[in-house]
């Protein structure tokens, strides 16, 4: 046999060899876009701890992040999500953690065809948002937890001083809705902007109105800037705070003028509150105990237990989607999207989230609780 044949020979074999080897396994690959920087850093960066308690593999697929700073801009987080998809096709995308840039990133991920795991409350119009499914409550589920204390502690009347972006309308609407059913009256609605430095003209129209209570509608450590304002202005009344501001800078931050301020929450803050029979008690407890064991004591929040969430809901629907497409391929992102939809109730530390056609946010109720906040610590309040 010549050389020019025993080359061939052997090139033949090789291939015959390879050929029978077992098919790679294939990589899930994951986008993430949160603010790591800018005004809303306080979000971003405890949701990204979430990630590290992930393992190696989600539904049977190995994971590959490839993570962006949307640096807080809504414009940013739309151009990195269209890279993400336009250039490292990847399967599904997390973030952003700040309601506006995550409604921009929806704009892209829904043109893109790729599904989006919202870390923040974004809402969208009709039609819009069809690619995006959010990982936080509803602020209508939130709003509601609101307003059956209020009605139960004898509130009634309340003045909201909020973010004038997405965030602080949307509660402003489903809380001015439903205290109007209540009975409950809105003394006056004052705004102000994440990157303001003072809120105290605010604050003072605030307190002028005499209400029996006062809502802040803010996140992460900004949230402390105005409740401290309000107490350093005289104001006597029950305070409240939404779900974005249930963290420890909110009690770092804010010292002795946010004990005794109530804070809507989702359950990851304090799921030893829960009682046993709550279908996300242990889930939330385990993920409670395993990220205080990496990042210390006290260390947990909800943002981080967002990302560990996104990991319960894809490694029970990347199943089902492996049925019809392969991780890299459109057939495959139009899978997951159906099976999010179709796929019923999933149980995650936040509660027992339902993502259907017609309803991308999935929780009830029971996805909710009040806090208060004593001698120095979040405690479930009455």
């Amino acid at each position: 046999m010549t050389s020019k044949k025993i080359w061939r020979a052997t090139l033949l074999a090789a291939s015959l060899s390879l050929g029978a080897l077992p098919a790679a396994q294939a990589e899930l690959t994951v986008g993430v876009v949160l603010s790591l920087t800018g005004p809303a850093s306080g979000l971003g960066i405890p949701v990204n701890t979430g990630f590290a308690l992930w393992p190696e593999t989600v539904g049977g697929e190995k994971v590959k992040f490839i993570t962006l700073d949307d640096g807080s801009d809504p414009a940013k987080a739309q151009k990195n999500v269209q890279r993400l998809i336009s250039e490292d096709k990847v399967d599904v995308i997390i973030g952003s953690s700040t309601t506006t840039p995550a409604i921009a990133m929806g704009e892209a991920a829904a043109e893109g065809q790729t599904v989006q795991l919202a870390a923040a409350p974004a809402e969208f119009p009709e039609g819009k948002g069809t690619w995006t499914f959010r990982l936080p409550q509803s602020t209508a589920v939130m709003a509601g937890g609101v307003i059956d204390h209020m009605k139960k502690h004898g509130v009634k009347s309340f003045a909201f001083i909020g973010y004038n972006d997405a965030y602080g309308e949307s509660w402003l609407r489903d809380l001015t809705k439903l205290a109007n059913e209540a009975g409950i009256k809105v003394t006056t609605a004052e705004r102000y902007a994440r990157a303001d430095t003072s809120v105290t003209a605010q604050a003072l129209k605030a307190i002028a109105t005499n209400p029996d209570a006062i809502l802040i509608v803010a996140s992460g450590s900004g949230a402390a800037m105005p409740h401290t304002t309000v107490v350093d202005r005289g104001y006597k009344g029950k305070i409240y705070q939404t779900h974005s501001a249930a963290s420890r800078d909110l009690i770092r931050l804010g010292g002795k003028a946010v004990e005794g301020s109530f804070v809507v929450s989702g359950l990851a803050v304090l799921p030893e509150g829960l009682p046993d029979s709550h279908p996300s008690k242990k889930i939330a407890v385990d993920f409670v105990n395993a990220y205080e064991k990496k990042n210390g004591e006290g260390s947990r929040n909800q943002f981080a237990a967002h990302a560990y969430d996104a990991y319960l809901i894809l490694d029970k629907v990347v199943p089902v989607a492996l049925q019809k497409g392969k991780p890299g391929t459109q057939e495959f992102r139009t899978a997951l999207k159906d099976a999010l939809e179709t796929q019923g109730s999933i149980p995650i530390t936040q509660g027992v989230i339902t993502y259907t056609k017609d309803d991308h946010f999935g929780f009830d109720k029971q996805a909710q609780m009040m806090l208060t906040i004593k001698d120095g610590a979040f405690a479930a309040a009455d």
